[in-house]
């Protein structure tokens, strides 16, 4: 029997569901599955079940080329290997798969296929024509891991929707438990980086049992391992929206320091070609900038900017080693960073990287606690970098000159130089999963140098405990002087149910400095120590998993935790997680916390002090300990086929950090998505931040960002897109409120005081986008930006033109040329 009288059973069996519609779910379900399987099984193919741990996948070769069309009807279909038999990972693992999923393999000299059949018996699957990379978290989808180098640590992922709409990313596996905040869905694993891409064909199609989905990965687009026959790491993972499900292939335990290494493998790969892999991707943009030229009646002018070349080449050395090289890069920034909410002064606001250059093979410079953060190179000229990965061994190398723009020898008021970044990854394997890494760091601006050191590894310790270290120096110099400084860090983790835990301390020295990393709060010893007990019920009950995590936060001042004094803030947050039926999360929690006084949050903040014959003015200072109780509740709803939401809300008595005192503290946040068609979406977003006087209960502060996203998706290629975003602020004159209840000045640069006024601001932002995207690196986009002051009071028209303060319009082409 042929594959061609599969699909003729197939039919038969689909129009036997719509016919008898009172059939049970599971019972069509089972019928189907049941025709499917004895079919193949007469066919001869080779079945792999992985609740047997039949793991081992000997994927057939074969010479035939088939049309990716979503419907696996070719004869050459019938020699696949067939992978079935998934079990359930979360919410809870060791069980069996609520839907069935038969994956098909078999490779060619030039690309190994993929024929996905993903059966649902509980409606129609949940897809959208979405863009690539976006449908992942709202859409069923399949999700391939391909261990090219079968080392267990690291993995490609390639994932489609039910129309075959692409998503595609790395998973690096640091062995470390990803932070989860009391306002986060909770997370089973390790999530991949979607920055990478890579070419593949995709197409698939919704059917009365399901859907069915054909995947053809081209070996050029993949690196992998040199040598034949060769073993690749291999695992399928199906998530399934109404449900909140997740199924994996190989049995994976979630009580596990490592995803990847529960994988099963594709084995006896032999006569691969994989060609000469060479990209040339020149990139032409264009932007036109208007202002106005005096107050608000005055005209507006413009400046049309020549247009910019820059360029890019991708050249694979060999199958596991990449070159690539970027001149003028721009910034491709086709959408305006979100705006966010500062609730906490002393912490900088991080942005992902978004340029393509630095996006290729970014997982390569990960290294622990930020040490390289590529936006820190700001507007380079020419850059480029090397990527390889040899037996146990990977090594990555970046060079960038950035632009004399950005030089620091002019606010020491020196003739501004050209910055170059020197950054050199390597990593080691060492035993079945740990790992250790080393980094160099080298930074040149003019006659002021910056160079770091480190040293991390992350060791597996049996199966569910791994332990992460890292040690880092830093040496920077200018004219004056050479300061050097150390940075560390340990992190134990237990990756156990019911039971597991988290104990990581993170210090930096006030001294230490990183031009190229992002480092969230400076000169601090952050400690926490966090426990996760974990209630599994059964499957169908209305609370599917629970959990309590009591977690102790502390942060000292840096020489203060050398000294052994207390820490500056203790926080102990009480947490309970809640999975729910039908997919489902709900979070609760206590906050406990105080916060000691920190002088270097008020450096240059002065009191004024008011007597009968004189004003005087003396520093700032705040005393004892401010106490805190936070009430927090946080609710993620499924994702339903037309909506998804989700709400965090907090109140209780917190910090007022302006004032340095304690006061009333409301803090929300909302976001949606709303598709009303399979093309068209709908992102809302609200934050609020609202913060009090204790004394008298009058508002210090108060933030609004609403932002809407909407896009509408004419092709998978084509689609157009609205942002706009409202942010609102607005603070009162702030005083000593806890002890002398003078007005606070802040000094300037000359000697100067300026007295704390109301800071009102209302402006809104604009963004319109046409894109056309047939593959990665091949754009073309067209858009138009503005920004607007809104007035401080009444309703605001912000379509009259007296409100417009700038706008941009510009134009980007790129297109790759692949050999």
């Amino acid at each position: 029997m042929g594959l061609g009288q599969v699909s003729k059973n197939l039919k038969a069996v689909e129009s036997e569901v719509l016919l008898r519609s009172s059939l049970p779910d599971m019972l069509c379900q089972s019928v189907l599955t049941l025709c499917f399987l004895a079919t193949v099984n007469a066919q001869g193919s080779p079945i792999y079940r992985g609740h047997d741990r039949q793991l081992r996948v000997a994927i057939p070769r074969d010479t035939a080329d088939v049309t990716i069309d979503g419907k696996i009807d070719e004869a050459v279909w019938n020699k696949a290997a067939l992978l079935t038999g998934f079990s359930q990972f979360s919410p809870q693992d060791g069980i069996p798969a609520q839907d069935s999923t038969h994956v098909l393999v078999w490779y060619s000299p030039t690309a190994v296929y993929f024929g996905i059949r993903a059966f649902e018996s509980h409606g129609v699957a949940q897809a959208t024509l979405g863009q690539r990379d976006h449908v992942m978290d709202v859409d069923d989808n399949v999700q391939l891991y391909l261990g090219t180098f079968n080392d267990a640590r690291q993995a490609i992922l390639l994932a489609v929707n039910p129309l075959g709409v692409q998503v595609d990313g790395t998973v690096r596996e640091s062995y470390q438990r990803a932070a989860a905040g009391w306002w986060e869905r909770p997370t089973t694993r390790q999530p991949p980086d979607l920055s990478q891409d890579f070419v593949f064909e995709s197409k698939g199609r919704l059917t009365p049992w399901g859907y069915e989905v054909e995947v053809r990965v081209p070996f050029r687009s993949l690196p992998y391992q040199r040598g034949s026959p060769q073993s690749w790491g291999f695992n399928v993972v199906r998530q399934v929206q109404h449900s909140g499900y997740e199924d994996s292939w190989a049995p994976a335990r979630r009580a596990s320091v490592s995803f990847l290494a529960q994988s099963g493998t594709l084995e006896g790969l032999s006569e691969i070609r994989r060609g000469l892999v060479l990209e040339l991707n020149p990139v032409i943009t264009q932007q036109t900038s208007g202002a106005r030229d005096g107050g608000e009646t005055s005209a507006w002018s413009y400046d049309a900017e020549r247009p910019s070349l820059s360029g890019n080449v991708k050249w694979g050395i060999a199958s596991n080693g990449t070159f690539n090289a970027t001149i003028n890069p721009d910034f491709s920034q086709i959408e305006s960073d979100a705006g966010q909410l500062i609730t906490d002064p002393r912490k900088a606001l991080f942005f992902p990287e978004k340029r393509p250059f630095f996006l290729d093979n970014l997982d390569a410079f990960s290294v622990p606690n930020n040490l390289i953060y590529t936006r820190s190179i700001r507007r380079p000229r020419v850059a480029a970098k090397v990527t390889g990965t040899l037996p146990r061994t990977s090594l990555a190398f970046l060079f960038a000159a950035d632009s004399r723009e950005t030089s620091r020898e002019g606010d020491l008021g020196r003739e501004r130089a050209t910055p170059f970044f020197n950054v050199l990854r390597a990593q080691r394997d060492i035993g079945a999963l740990s790992r250790v890494g080393a980094t160099l760091v080298d930074t040149r601006d003019g006659g002021s140098s910056n160079s770091v050191a480190e040293i991390d590894g992350a060791f597996a310790l049996g199966r569910s405990s791994a332990l992460a270290l890292q040690l880092a120096g830093s040496r920077s110099r200018d004219s004056a002087a050479a300061v050097s400084a150390p940075m560390w860090s340990a992190e134990l983790n237990r990756q156990g149910i019911p039971f597991g835990f988290n104990y990581s301390l993170t210090g930096m020295d006030p001294d230490f400095h990183a031009r190229t990393a992002f480092v969230l709060r400076p000169g601090i010893v952050a400690g926490q120590f966090a426990h996760h007990l974990t209630y599994l019920a059964r499957r169908g009950r209305l609370f599917e998993a629970v959990s309590f995590d009591p977690t102790y936060v502390t942060n000292w001042k840096y020489r203060a935790f050398t000294r052994g004094e207390t820490a500056l803030e203790k926080k102990l947050h009480l947490i309970t997680r809640y999975q729910l039926r039908g997919g489902w999360t709900a979070s609760a929690a206590l906050l406990l916390e105080t916060f000691g006084y920190d002088p270097d949050l008020f450096r240059g903040v002065y009191v004024e002090r008011r007597t009968t014959s004189s004003v005087d003015t003396v520093p700032f200072t705040g005393g004892g300990r401010l106490p805190n109780r936070d009430y927090v509740l946080s609710v993620n709803s499924p994702q339903w086929s037309w909506l998804s939401f989700n709400e965090v809300l907090l109140w209780g008595q917190d910090d007022n950090f302006d004032e340095w005192s304690s006061g009333g503290v409301i803090y929300s946040t909302f976001a949606a998505l709303i598709r009303p068609t399979d093309r068209l979406r709908f992102a809302p977003t609200f934050d609020y931040l609202l913060v009090t006087r204790k004394s008298t209960g009058e508002t210090v502060k108060i933030q609004r960002v609403a932002r809407l996203k909407t896009e509408y998706q004419l092709t998978r290629a084509l689609f157009v897109r609205f942002t706009g975003e409202f942010d609102g602020f607005d603070r009162i004159p702030l005083r000593d409120e806890t002890r002398t209840e003078g007005s606070l000045l802040f000094r300037d640069s000359d000697g100067s005081f300026t007295r704390s006024e109301r800071m009102l601001s209302r402006q809104f932002r604009a963004d319109w986008l046409v894109a056309l995207q047939p593959g990665p690196g091949t754009v073309f986009f067209a858009g138009y930006g503005s920004t607007m002051d809104a007035p401080t009071s009444g309703i605001p028209n912000l379509f009259r033109s007296r409100y417009r303060q700038a706008d941009a319009f510009f134009v980007k082409g790129s297109y790759v040329f692949r050999r």
